[in-house]
C-alpha cells in the first residue's frame, strides 16, 4: 500500500516534467498524510492542470462521508469492478507527483519504517483516481487515490504492494479518458521492476505526521537505532512485609 509520501522536487522542475499549465509555488513536504491537501495533476478541457485534492477518496454515491472511511489506495486487480473506481478510472485519471514514499516493515513484532525511491533520484508520478464528492447543499469535495499492484521481488522484502508509476512519455495514455478507455491503461497498472528502486531504514520520527522536515529521509544511525529500541519494562520491587511483633504476654488494647 501507500500510505506516506513525500514531495521534495522543486514546483518548476514538476512542472516541466508533469505538463500543467498553472505555476504553483509550494514548499517541500517530507511527510504527506491521508486526509491531507495532495498537488494531483489532472486533463481538463484538453490540457493539463494542477489541482489540490484531499488524499482520500469518497465516491459519489456515498451520503455523508463523514461516516464513510475514505479510501487511500485503490487495488489495480479491481478497479474495473469495484464501485468506488469504476467510473473513475474511466474518466478521473491523473496523477500524483511525488519524490518517495513510506513502508514500514514488520521485523520481529515492530514495524520499521523505510524511505524509498527511484534508484536515479528522479521524481516519479503516482497512477490515481480522482472523485467528486457533491453534497445536498451544493457543497463539493475532491478526493484522490493511489493505485497500488503487487510489489517486485526486492521490494516485497518491505510490503507485498507498491504504488504504481506511470513512466513520463505514458502520461498522456494514462490522463486522456477521452482517446484511451479504461481497457487500453490497464497494461499500465503494474508496479515498478526489480532494481528500479531503492531503499534505506529511517528514523521512527516519521511515524508522527507533525514531524515534517528533510531529516526524515536520512538514513537511521546506529545511535538513533539504539535510542528507538523500546526500553526493558521495569520489574516491581518486592513489597516489604512488616514484622510481627512478639507477644509479650502483656495485651494490648490497640
Amino acid at each position: 500500500m501507500c500510505g506516506r509520501f513525500v514531495i521534495t522536487s522543486p514546483p518548476e522542475a514538476l512542472r516541466q516534467i508533469f505538463g500543467y499549465i498553472e505555476q504553483p509555488n509550494f514548499p517541500p513536504r517530507y511527510n504527506i498524510a491521508p486526509t491531507q491537501p495532495v498537488p494531483v495533476v489532472i486533463l481538463e478541457n484538453g490540457g493539463r492542470h494542477f489541482r489540490l485534492m484531499r488524499w482520500g477518496l469518497a465516491p459519489a454515491w456515498v451520503k455523508d462521508p463523514r461516516k464513510f472511511t475514505l479510501l487511500i489506495n485503490a487495488r489495480s486487480e479491481t478497479v474495473l469492478d469495484k464501485p468506488a473506481f469504476k467510473n473513475a478510472i474511466k474518466r478521473r485519471r491523473c496523477l500524483i507527483p511525488a519524490d518517495g514514499y513510506y513502508e514500514w516493515q514488520d521485523a520481529g513484532g515492530r514495524k520499521r519504517p523505510f524511505f524509498i525511491h527511484r534508484r536515479d533520484g528522479r521524481p516519479v508520478g503516482f497512477a490515481a483516481l480522482a472523485e467528486t464528492w457533491m453534497g445536498p447543499n451544493g457543497e463539493e469535495t475532491d478526493g484522490v487515490a493511489i493505485v497500488t499492484a503487487p510489489a517486485s521481488r526486492d521490494l516485497a522484502t518491505l510490503h507485498h504492494r507498491v504504488p504504481v508509476t506511470i513512466a513520463p512519455d505514458e502520461f498522456e495514455r494514462w490522463l486522456d479518458g477521452r482517446i484511451h478507455d479504461a481497457e487500453d491503461v490497464m497494461p499500465l497498472l503494474r508496479g515498478p521492476t526489480e532494481g528500479e528502486f531503492a531503499w534505506h531504514e529511517i528514523s521512527t520520527r516519521v511515524n508522527r505526521v507533525v514531524n515534517d522536515d528533510a531529516q526524515l529521509l536520512l538514513p537511521i544511525t546506529d545511535e538513533q537505532r539504539a535510542a528507538e529500541e523500546p526500553k526493558p519494562a521495569k520489574r516491581a520491587a518486592p513489597r516489604k512485609v512488616a514484622a510481627v511483633p512478639e507477644d509479650d504476654g502483656q495485651g494490648s488494647l490497640f
